[in-house]
């Protein structure tokens, strides 16, 4: 008979919500989840779910695959990279086709009403909100101490906190350089419009739900993107350019920008995309835009009972829309061990090996964007040559075997158990 196994969860988010969907079906383990606002609740842009994340909520269990239909993801039957200056502006630089590849691609759900989904099943009694984590005491059990004056205590912990972490902090220790993001330099601004509207502005031939498509424009020292959400209702419109001024030491998390120095960034772009830029952002004499973030290469996602997972572990740029995916991922790998173990020891043993088979592959998709982005930025120059095969950067990310990838973590964890 096992043990029961307390996990206590920081972090309301994408993470955290998907890492309690999986793991609430586990009769053994004893699972709570703390949010430190006031509600459970995302906000910000739309993200894509590509097809190794839409494998992991599969393997997780059917309901969390319906959580993404409920949510009004809209799959998409390709994703197109453009070219928007040169001799080639207006043309296809590389595609992928989800007939031509006889795969599905990516689906695009904005993040509120996954989260809604992914937590609609989800015990009120084991949802904690206005939940602030302030320190912990003891390793086995650990103590949580919140900064309303409430304790809870656990045998794993698990911080799925996002990018400012404090989990990621406890495990690495304040001072260590990879203990918090670093600013990429770029900066994204992102509106979602009604589909009519965004169609009226951009046309029939690029917004066009029965051909639903991401587009990807890559220009000099800007980039333009937009896709179809909620059931075909929304239309993601954002751009995005590299700040010269900005560097990885920067604190600046937000900077104003005004509709001129839209205008200046988009004037030599194909006329329809400068129309596009000028009627769905430009109404505005000014908008906040986000600077873009990531994590350095941390040494490890786990000390001893405790774990990061997400954006604690491995923040990243969105230029590969990965995030969300490897979220997912994480939650399917860490659920399949904790299931797995039956002891609160067994269960520290599981995260040594999830941060053994994550860290690797996080990592590598962390960099992939960082890279992807200065070239989408024009910090790095790129040619239409190498344009055309563009769209095999993603190759390592979407076609993991996620099942083999679950199964060889269980399998390493059985290894560790007997040795």
């Amino acid at each position: 008979m096992s043990s029961s196994i307390r996990i206590a969860i920081i972090g309301g988010g994408l993470a955290g919500a998907s890492l309690i969907h999986a793991l609430i079906k586990f009769p053994h383990l004893d699972v709570h989840i703390f949010e430190s606002a006031a509600a459970f609740k995302e906000g910000g842009m739309a993200i894509g779910i590509a097809r190794n994340a839409q494998a992991a909520l599969e393997l997780i269990g059917p309901s969390a695959a319906q959580c993404l239909k409920r949510a009004g993801a809209v799959p998409m039957r390709g994703v197109r990279f453009m070219m928007a200056y040169g001799e080639t502006a207006g043309t296809v630089a590389d595609e992928v086709d989800d007939v031509v590849q006889g795969k599905r691609l990516t689906s695009i759900v904005h993040r509120a009403d996954f989260l809604q989904e992914l937590l609609a099943n989800i015990p009120r009694e084991r949802m904690h909100a206005s939940k602030k984590l302030q320190k912990v005491d003891g390793n086995s059990p650990i103590t949580l101490h919140f900064t309303d004056g409430t304790t809870h205590e656990c045998d794993i912990l698990v911080g799925a906190d996002g990018i400012h972490s404090v989990v990621r902090k406890l495990i690495l220790g304040d001072n260590d350089p990879a203990a918090s993001p670093q600013n990429s330099g770029a900066w994204f601004l992102m509106t979602l419009q009604s589909f009519d509207k965004a169609q009226a502005s951009l046309g029939k031939e690029l917004i066009n739900a029965e051909d639903a498509r991401e587009y990807g424009w890559a220009g000099q020292n800007a980039f333009l993107m937009h896709n179809i959400l909620s059931d075909g209702q929304l239309v993601q419109f954002a751009i995005a350019a590299d700040d010269k001024e900005a560097t990885a030491e920067s604190n600046q998390w937000q900077r104003t920008v005004c509709a001129d120095e839209i205008k200046a960034l988009y004037q030599d772009w194909p006329p329809h995309l400068n129309k596009a830029v000028d009627e769905l952002l430009c109404a505005r004499p000014e908008h906040k835009a986000l600077y873009l973030w990531d994590h350095p290469n941390a040494s490890t996602y786990v000390s001893g009972p405790m774990c990061i997972t997400g954006d604690a572990a491995h923040s990243t740029t969105p230029w590969q829309g990965s995030g969300g995916g490897m979220s997912i991922e994480d939650s399917l790998i860490l659920s399949s061990l904790l299931g797995h173990a039956k002891t609160p020891s067994e269960a520290v043993t599981a995260l040594q090996v999830y941060d053994q088979v994550r860290r690797p592959r996080t990592q590598r998709i962390v960099e992939s964007s960082r890279d992807t982005g200065t070239m989408l930025t024009g910090r790095k120059e790129i040619d239409p040559e190498t344009m055309r095969t563009f769209m095999s950067r993603w190759d390592f990310i979407i076609d993991i075997d996620m099942e083999k990838h679950r199964d060889e973590a269980i399998k390493l964890m059985e290894t560790k158990l007997r040795g």
